[in-house]
């Protein structure tokens, strides 16, 4: 009797593992899969995943858990799964989402978001490592939020919409050539997606069904090296997770087959079932001639206020009555969404503190711009930041980048600036460029952008303070003459006038010890920061460095100690080499200290350093300005206990983006 038992035990645990290791589907007539949301099954046994309902999730899961995991080490197994899909977009070629085969912990995927959450996740789980879920999408938008390379492509997904590697959708022929593949053409597509358990590799390859599945191709179209032991459970379901947005598509899978530890079985093409098409009707000529010319016109009336209503919420702006008076100081999201071809990656300038700057041409002017776009969360004191920005855009100075306009739409704000050919400052000085700036250059930067905060604190018909120069901040033309930008955080008063107290802005290590305790910009804050900006310059390091884990080197601590030990020189950039006019480095130096004394009214004004850096005034001599270790302190040690301040993990390395926190955003607060 015992034998028995145990006999009977094999056969069960022999029979469960043989169910649920492999299976195939050659259409879905009498398939038994688990279907949630808009999915069903049609009479003809296609897969339909979604509808034409708008904003819905449609989900197809095998109805047992596989097993993944090798029992013996814990590592997932191989395994290997092939089917063939179409997207038939309601109005070509507004494809809306796409489809994603997925490993779920569970039979579905609760409390997912459709639209661009594809049915996987929702905005607060999305990126969290306990998901457990893996899949590839067959994308057909792109969502710059989740960083997509474009609108048709394919993505391996590991617990985030933040693909861990994509590309465009396609494939490779026999002689390796690649062939483009539209995704939401309509016409069958099969994939095969194999993991290797040894080589801990994902392999995604695509080509149009009438390639077959006996000739899929050599060369995979996506791979990613990844071990999916972490992120895969021991059982797991498998199967396709497809949503619809405003616009929509019907999702279809054709076939399916999948295994683990071994090759998915070849889908048999020919039993595949078959995409429905349009009857024809042979009656009167009314029917066969009339009524479809009827119709297709009455189609291409819709699709054309389809395509305008598209257009419409795709462009929306907000635009208030106050606005209509600065004019050609606001451009139209669409103008600027075409001058940067959608804000693709491809013409991404850089990512500072407070948003993505992107290159682009204003079709009507063919002026090459650079567009900064700039999240916030509150519309607070939104009249008169546009204002300040409207002001700021009529500042003309050939060491100041111009400021064209603003764009407002949605929850983003977009700042459009001169484009710069040579990118800022601070790339030719850190991480080993490839280009080095010769000290006659440096100087001749330095002194543009003296000029420049001449012109912001004096002789524009108001004050501007500046409150982040830095290097960063400092952009470069075609002949690497310098231009000071970045205006997101400036502020304007009356000449003569008391600033008043803000919020805290500005970059740590070039921040004014009165600042930080008083919340008051001024011309003497501006001096602080322009002396943290001439010891970078020329010593080719940042205000604050990190050394070890926990020390920092202060910059102007490096200087003042080769000060007094005489030899200043000491502390200048080694890059420079022996090319250099000692005299200038040394006055830089000097001027660095001079106005980075923790005193206000012991730093000298900006045109009083513009003489200086002339040579039509001598520097005074330093030691008789009293200066001391505590008189050139940051101040940052003893204010640091009052003000939440963000610090980077790499401070030496991105503390060019970084912000006090209390302004994280543009408009939050003091704006």
């Amino acid at each position: 009797m015992f034998l028995k038992h145990v006999f009977m035990l094999f056969f069960l645990v022999t029979l469960v593992a043989s169910v649920d290791n492999s299976f195939i589907y050659n259409g879905f007539q009498s398939s038994h899969l688990n279907l949630d949301g808009i999915a069903e099954l049609t009479s003809n046994g296609l897969l339909k995943l979604t509808n034409d309902t708008e904003r819905a999730k449609g989900y197809a899961f095998y109805p047992n858990p596989i097993v993944f995991k090798n029992t013996s080490n814990e590592s997932v197994s191989s395994f290997s799964t092939t089917f063939v899909f179409a997207i038939r977009p309601q109005y070509p070629p507004f494809s809306g989402q796409g489809i994603v085969f997925v490993l779920s912990p569970t039979k579905g995927l609760p409390n997912s978001l459709p639209s661009q959450y594809l049915g996987l996740f929702n905005d607060s789980n999305n990126g969290n490592s306990n998901n457990h879920v893996f899949g590839v999408e067959l994308d057909t938008r792109q969502d710059l939020q989740f960083d997509d390379i474009n609108d048709n492509h394919v993505g391996i997904d590991i617990n985030y919409l933040k693909s861990a590697n994509s590309t465009p959708a396609g494939y490779y022929n026999d002689h390796g050539q690649f062939r483009e593949l539209s995704l939401s053409n309509g016409f069958p597509i099969q994939v095969w997606i194999d993991y290797d358990g040894v080589k801990k590799k994902i392999d995604v390859t695509l080509a149009p069904m009438s390639v077959g599945a006996s000739n899929k191709p050599t060369q995979p179209l996506l791979s990613l090296t990844k071990d999916l032991s972490s992120i895969l459970n021991n059982r797991m379901y498998v199967g396709f997770s497809s949503s619809t947005g405003l616009l929509v598509a019907s999702h279809y899978i054709l076939g399916w087959s999948f295994k683990v530890n071994g090759q998915a079985q070849n889908l048999e093409i020919s039993e595949l079932p078959k995409l429905t098409v349009f009857a024809e009707v042979k009656k009167s000529k009314f029917l066969t001639v009339g009524l479809p010319l009827i119709l297709l016109s009455l189609l291409f009336m819709i699709t054309l206020g389809v395509i305008y209503y598209i257009k419409r919420k795709m462009f929306a702006e907000i635009l208030e009555d106050w606005e209509h008076e600065y004019g050609p100081h606001r451009f139209k999201f669409k103008d600027l969404y075409f001058a940067t071809k959608g804000f693709r990656e491809k013409g991404l300038l850089g990512v500072g503190g407070f948003g993505r700057v992107y290159k682009g041409v204003i079709p009507s002017s063919k002026l090459e711009v650079a567009v900064k776009r700039v999240s916030h969360e509150s519309r607070q004191g939104m009249r008169e930041f546009v204002s300040e920005i409207v002001s700021i855009g009529r500042l003309r100075h050939r060491n100041l980048v111009h400021l064209h306009g603003y764009c407002r739409r949605k929850s983003e704000l977009l700042l459009v600036y001169d484009y710069m050919p040579n990118g800022s400052l601070d790339n030719y000085l850190y991480n080993q460029p490839k280009v080095r700036l010769n000290w006659s250059q440096r100087y001749r930067i330095i002194k543009g952008v003296a000029s420049g905060v001449v012109y912001l604190h004096e002789e524009w018909e108001k004050v501007v303070i500046h409150r982040d120069i830095k290097a960063s901040n400092v952009l470069l033309d075609s002949e690497f003459n310098a231009r000071l930008g970045d205006f997101g955080l400036s502020r304007l008063y009356d000449h003569g006038a008391d600033p008043h107290t803000t919020h805290l802005a500005g970059t740590i290590g070039y921040l004014a010890p009165e600042h930080i305790r008083t919340g008051k910009a001024t011309k003497f804050s501006d001096m602080f920061s322009f002396g943290a900006f001439l010891l970078e310059v020329a010593c080719g390091r940042r205000p604050i460095s990190n050394v070890g884990e926990n020390e920092s080197v202060i910059l102007v601590d490096c200087v003042f100690e080769c000060w007094k030990r005489g030899d200043i020189l000491e502390a200048k950039d080694v890059n420079l080499g022996t090319n250099y006019v000692s005299e200038e480095v040394e006055l830089v130096l000097k001027l660095g200290l001079l106005c980075s004394h923790s005193e206000p009214l012991a730093r000298p004004g900006m045109r009083q350093v513009v003489q200086y850096l002339e040579r039509d005034i001598p520097l005074p001599d330093l030691p008789s300005l009293s200066l001391s270790s505590s008189g050139l302190t940051f101040g940052y040690q003893e204010y640091f206990e009052d003000f939440p301040l963000s610090y980077p993990s790499s401070m030496d390395k991105t503390m060019s983006h970084t912000s006090v926190s209390i302004s994280d955003s543009l408009l939050s607060g003091g704006r």
